[in-house]
């Protein structure tokens, strides 16, 4: 039943709807606390002091104040500045993509909350709202990072806690989540829904309860002077106010973006030094002005009562519309929402007042409240926001109707005065990209398991023995393996789990279905990729086997699905297979042999010494030479229909018609336009019906789970054939690359195996006789081996020299690594070349030092051939 419980709670869905509350609670107790502070800042900045008169403590609050916030801005979190809503905004589009790329995060919170404390606490003209939004979706992300939290619903709970901080501020709830809807992510989806829900009435009841009612935009208890009164007469001047608070609105809009440019490009100052200026002019000019503008609740208070005549309304419009410009300009941490519904307010009055001098109608209570929301609206471009946080702070149904007509008439005139909503303006002025339309979004929830997973996995049986299962780890690079019984998911058994049953008094009989991890954490084939990164993150691991029902159909990793958002970005749309190659140029010879062997050729400083190579394998085993150029596009273009030079491609290939004559062997070559060099290299061997694959190979590769490099790899794991990697020693590459390589001193290492045995096939074509050519054969043991153990290793000699035109020698190598002696073995006996069975033996702890063949190409420098046989390829295929 605990299990059940606890299941059912983290099922992604509920557990993001927990986490909405919880962060619901975070963000309303930051709104309180940010309002706490300011108001005990700002009423100390207005008390009275004795022998500092308010001429100089307003200036001097605000040169101090800024100059601070400037400082802890640029010190700790750059991304503070301003209201915070444009950054949020671009990091909700951007995590669509990168969710672990965010920039939201507990310090800028708490930055965020200290410079508003600072700025608006010493009387800047700006708001706390817009804060408590950038730190309610900071906070979100932050515990994003602490909880489970599914990266598909991430983006839903950072705009979650946006609403709540939007909720707390306002102390209206509705309007939080209308903002999230209309503003941020303009989804309307039942999870958006639900968290923002959630999140703003949590977050507007601890802000009621604990920071006090809501804004209070009236005087008098009684409720008769409190409603809103409105008539039909009242409408030509409603629509004179919509006009003009457009009209206004378009113009704070340009007015933000100009004084932010200009205070950066001629005001070279510095953060701080910007802020404390216009904190002092600030101060100065509220020093000035009677008591009713140094405080701004006091300013909204006395703009809304209609106590105010029409030059203190006009004169409050002028000042408070330059202060709010510089203040911003500055990059002061600050919101423009109580501003822009203090403007509104003011032009909401002057019409109103002068409706009722003129024309005896109206009520300036009902036309402030019109064009708090109209101006309000139009600047965010967030009509039915701002008509629903008027709404809820006066709790008064009968200002919805002039506020609707206002609203509406002001957003479509601000709408041609200054096109798009400020926010996507500011986030052009800073550089960040421009979230890109929802339905371009590149959203892993629409790409499915299937569609990326692998499909050809290495498993384990259940009935085998420890003894069997840790000789599978010691050959493999993987850290674990799916456990299976008739191709069913039973289990998981892992490298981690193996060191510690080692520790333990356990039969190297056991079957293996007695030490697995029963009912794994699984995905299934169906789900998407989201709920697969989900998982891997919840569980803290690398690796997730894919199921239809319970039987095993695949396994995804972090790579493939990072793989897969690379692609999706690159193509610029939804997730899209890799595109059969297309073929260019082909030449065909005559199809006189036994077989085929592929070669494809990339660097043309090497590719000489390659065909070389090939065609002395191909002659030995009476092969036909297939040459392959292969030349990429980007996935977001057609290979079909892409346009590309072929001209260097053509003369590469003209080196192998020419050893064709030789070497006496038929050569075909072709040339392929491709998405993906593995594709199209997988794609030739299927058509032309390959039988060994040669490849160059660099001896290592920087890229993370990667054994041989990105393409080696997967042509190692799904190449239907034989497959030899060759890494070029120093000595050959110096050599004249027309010539065949002389390679004459060759350290062959056994372990047994099918791999081992195909590279011994190889070297009648590659050991060229004479006095000075001779091979080694050698084994690695730990103790001194006795005869029964090194019979192999002589016997396997004996064959071999019967085979060679040289003298071939059987030698027992001891150490406690491989790598350390077969390097030890190479470096003092300088030999031409190494050739390895392509094992790919992964690493348990106190064992091998890495990848075999990898370590020893990085480590020696002698040319280094790996092998794998196909009839490897063929079991893996197979499985």
């Amino acid at each position: 039943m605990s299990r059940r419980l606890h299941l059912y709670f983290l099922e992604p869905r509920r557990l993001a709807l927990l986490e909405a509350c919880f962060i619901g609670l975070v963000s309303g107790l930051a709104a309180v606390i940010l309002r706490q502070g300011i108001s005990w800042l700002g009423g100390w900045r207005v008390q009275a002091s004795p022998g500092l008169p308010i001429w100089l403590k307003l200036p001097l609050f605000g040169l101090v104040g800024g100059f601070l916030a400037g400082w802890l801005i640029q010190r700790f979190s750059p991304d503070a500045t301003g209201s915070g809503v444009s950054h949020v905004k671009v990091q909700l589009a951007s995590s669509q993509r990168l969710p672990q790329a965010m920039s939201l995060n507990l310090r800028l919170a708490v930055v965020k909350l200290l410079s508003t404390v600072l700025v608006v606490g010493s009387g800047m003209s700006l708001g706390r709202q817009g804060p408590t939004v950038h730190m309610g979706a900071a906070l979100a992300a932050a515990m994003t990072r602490w909880m489970p939290t599914s990266p598909g619903y991430r983006r839903q709970t950072i705009a979650a806690g946006a609403a709540a901080g939007l909720a707390a501020g306002f102390n209206a709830p509705i309007a939080g989540v209308l903002f999230v809807v209309e503003e941020l992510l303009q989804d309307v989806s039942s999870l958006t829904l639900g968290t923002a829900i959630l999140a703003s009435f949590v977050g507007a009841v601890v802000s009621g309860i604990l920071g006090g009612g809501p804004w209070d935009v009236t005087v008098e208890p009684d409720v008769s002077t409190v409603t809103a009164q409105f008539s039909p007469q009242d409408i030509p001047a409603l629509l004179l106010l919509g006009v003009i608070t457009g009209i206004c609105s378009g113009w704070f809009n340009r007015g933000i973006v100009a004084s932010l440019t200009w205070q950066r490009r001629y005001l070279a100052i510095g953060l701080p030094g910007r802020i404390a200026v216009a904190g002092l002019l600030s101060g100065t000019t509220m020093a000035l002005l009677p008591v009713e503008f140094q405080d701004n609740a006091g300013l909204r208070e006395f703009l809304t009562t209609g106590e105010a005549s029409l030059s203190m309304i006009a004169i409050a419009l002028v000042v408070k519309f330059a202060l709010t410009l510089l203040v911003y300009g500055s990059g002061a941490s600050g919101g423009l929402f109580a501003p822009t519904l203090i403007l509104g307010s003011a032009i909401g009055s002057l019409v109103g007042l002068s409706s009722q001098l003129l024309f005896d109608i109206g009520d300036t209570r009902t036309f402030a409240l019109a064009g708090m929301g109209a101006f309000f609206g139009a600047v965010a471009k967030i009509p039915i926001t701002a008509i629903v946080i008027i709404f809820e702070i006066t709790a008064d149904f009968n200002v919805v109707l002039p506020l609707m007509i206002v609203s509406v008439l002001a957003y479509v005139v601000a709408e041609q005065v200054s096109a798009g909503s400020l926010y996507d303006r500011l986030l052009e002025l800073r550089g960040w990209e421009q979230p890109a339309p929802q339905e371009d979004s590149s959203d892993l929830v629409d790409i499915l398991v299937n569609d990326v997973m692998q499909r050809r996995v290495e498993t384990v049986e259940s009935h085998l023995p420890l003894a069997e299962v840790l000789e599978i780890f010691r050959r493999s690079p993987y850290g674990g393996f799916p456990v299976v019984e008739d191709t069913r998911l039973v289990g998981m058994i892992t490298e981690t789990d193996l060191m510690k049953l080692s520790q333990l008094p356990i039969s190297d009989e056991t079957p293996i279905s007695e030490l697995m991890m029963p009912q794994p954490v699984m995905v299934s084939s169906e789900d998407s990729l989201m709920q697969a990164l989900y998982l891997l993150e919840r569980h803290q691991i690398g690796r997730l086997p894919v199921v239809d029902g319970r039987r095993l159909v695949g396994i995804i990793t972090h790579s493939d699905i990072v793989e897969a958002e690379a692609r999706e970005l690159i193509g610029r749309g939804r997730y899209r297979k890799v595109e059969p190659s297309y073929p260019v140029y082909v030449t065909r010879a005559p199809a006189t042999g036994r077989g085929r062997l592929l070669v494809p050729l990339a660097n043309p400083k090497t590719a000489p010494l390659l065909l070389q190579f090939a065609a002395a394998i191909a002659a030995a085993n009476h092969y036909e030479l297939e040459c392959l150029q292969v030349v990429p596009v980007p996935r977001h273009r057609s290979p079909s229909e892409t346009p590309v030079r072929i001209t260097h491609s053509r003369r590469l290939l003209q080196t192998a018609l020419h050893l064709s004559r030789r070497w006496q062997i038929p050569v075909h070559t072709q040339i392929r336009v491709a998405h993906d060099v593995a594709a199209a290299v997988l794609e030739t061997i299927q058509e032309r019906h390959i039988d060994t694959l040669l490849m160059g190979w660099k001896g290592g590769t920087r890229t993370p789970g990667r054994v041989f490099g990105d393409v080696a790899d997967t042509l190692l794991r799904q190449a239907p054939c034989q497959m030899v990697l060759v890494k070029w020693g120093q000595a050959v590459i110096e050599q004249n690359p027309a010539t065949m390589p002389e390679l004459k001193r060759w350290l062959v290492p056994l372990g047994g195996g099918a791999n081992a045995l195909a590279g011994l096939e190889l070297l009648s074509a590659l050991v060229t006789g004479g006095d000075c050519s001779i091979v080694r054969l050698c084994q690695v043991f730990q103790e001194p081996a006795n005869a029964e153990e090194t019979e192999f290793l002589k016997q396997t000699a004996q064959l071999l020299e019967s085979r060679l035109p040289c003298s071939v020698s059987a030698i027992p190598i001891y150490g406690s690594s491989v790598v350390e002696a077969l390097l030890e073995e190479a470096q003092s006996q300088e030999y031409d070349a190494i050739l390895l069975g392509a094992s790919r033996q992964g690493v348990l702890q106190q064992a091998l030092h890495g990848n075999i063949p990898r370590a020893i190409a990085r480590g020696s420098h002698c040319t280094t051939i790996v092998v794998r046989h196909r009839t490897l390829a063929d079991a893996e295929m197979m499985r």
